[in-house]
């Protein structure tokens, strides 16, 4: 869907605001369900909230298969994030089930999952998309389908660790984030996020102004990107987890963000753009998995699914405003977007530093469990 979606936005006249319009849709809603889904399933479960909400994506893939008009494509996107925000609980079952010192790895092994998606979904929508904009989603919603089936049988509810009588009412946002990492965190998450949403919002509009290009040219981009992050999250991050700590693997990886997004407007031609490109892709497979690791550390096991879910909504909130800032900046100067994006991530690596060190690096937590309140 990731390459067509902008193409078939671009079929009804859309501007680069309007598709970013489109976009914050689904990331305002994803931004609202996320706490929601995350305390849900930690009051009944993380599994009858997977369930639910993948039943959910299927219905809201179809849907958008059936839009004629931006309003439909709109609303059908509204629907899809807010069953999409259930990566929170995605994260918090693998905190259920992960001793601390893999959390990395297994964070890394989703950020791998979604990068194998990303591989593969490109060039099959690219291809599907010839045949009409709409076959890509009815295809999405078949497999959110079979998906739906396989966890029915295969997704056993995780064991809690901790018991009825040490148990503790789930959080909500506002007052996990009087925790002064856990805010901490948020911010850190939303600059990387609002970054990395002027690349997603403008890339494709980029590629069609600058080089001509078409939803075939453009989603093999995407998969040797979608390779190469996933190649780091999927292989790399258990070696760097063990020799490095998270802390230092997020400002790392966001100085090589910044140095991608620098360079993205300046080549003339695709070749160049390679460069910039990968290492966009590298950065953010080394940042993302060791902020989410962080995130889960802040965790107790009675609100991991809120504290997740609070941190995955900082990525929606970036998502809500960020395609839409994207878009306005782009209908001005092509290249501003990417300028912003580096920026953000300056300012993210500024936050980052006052973060725990974290559990990597063979070196103690600087936060030893769960983090202390604010005063």
């Amino acid at each position: 869907m990731v390459p067509v979606l902008p193409f078939w936005a671009r079929e009804f006249g859309a501007s680069g605001l309007e598709l970013g319009l489109v976009l914050s849709a689904y990331a305002t809603a994803q931004f609202v369900a996320a706490p929601l889904w995350g305390r849900l399933s930690d009051r009944i479960g993380r599994r009858p909230v997977m369930l639910l909400t993948i039943a959910g994506t299927a219905a809201s893939l179809a849907g958008l298969g059936f839009a004629t008009s931006m309003a439909g494509l709109f609303v059908a996107r509204l629907f899809a994030g807010a069953f999409a925000a259930n990566v929170s609980v995605a994260t918090a079952y693998i905190t259920d089930v992960t001793a601390e010192e893999e959390r990395t790895r297994w964070m890394g092994m989703v950020g791998a999952s979604f990068a194998v998606g990303f591989t593969l979904g490109p060039p099959i929508g690219g291809f599907l998309g010839s045949f009409g904009y709409d076959v890509p989603m009815f295809f999405a919603a078949g497999l959110a389908t079979v998906n739906l089936a396989a966890a029915s049988f295969v997704l056993a509810e995780p064991e809690r660790r901790t018991s009825a009588a040490e148990a503790t009412a789930p959080r909500g946002r506002f007052e996990l984030l009087r925790d002064a990492t856990v805010r901490r965190l948020f911010v850190a998450y939303l600059l990387f996020s609002l970054a990395v949403t002027q690349l997603e919002a403008m890339f494709q509009y980029y590629m069609i102004d600058a080089f001509g290009w078409d939803v075939m040219q453009v989603a093999g981009i995407l998969f040797a990107m979608a390779i190469v992050i996933g190649g780091i999250q999927g292989g790399a991050m258990k070696r760097l987890s063990e020799r490095f700590p998270e802390r230092g693997l997020v400002t790392v990886g966001a100085a090589i963000m910044v140095s991608g997004f620098f360079f993205l407007p300046i080549p003339a031609t695709v070749g160049w753009l390679l460069l910039p490109l990968f290492l966009l892709a590298v950065g953010r497979g080394i940042s993302q998995p060791s902020l989410m690791a962080l995130a889960s550390f802040q965790a107790e096991a009675s609100d991991r699914g809120s504290v997740m879910g609070t941190f995955q909504s900082a990525a929606s909130l970036a998502r809500i405003f960020g395609p839409a800032l994207a878009g306005l900046l782009y209908d001005i100067a092509h290249g501003l977007p990417f300028r912003l994006g580096a920026a953000l991530l300056v300012g993210m690596t500024l936050v980052a530093l006052k973060l725990p060190r974290g559990a990597g690096g063979n070196g103690p937590r600087a936060d030893a469990g769960h983090a202390t309140p604010a005063a």
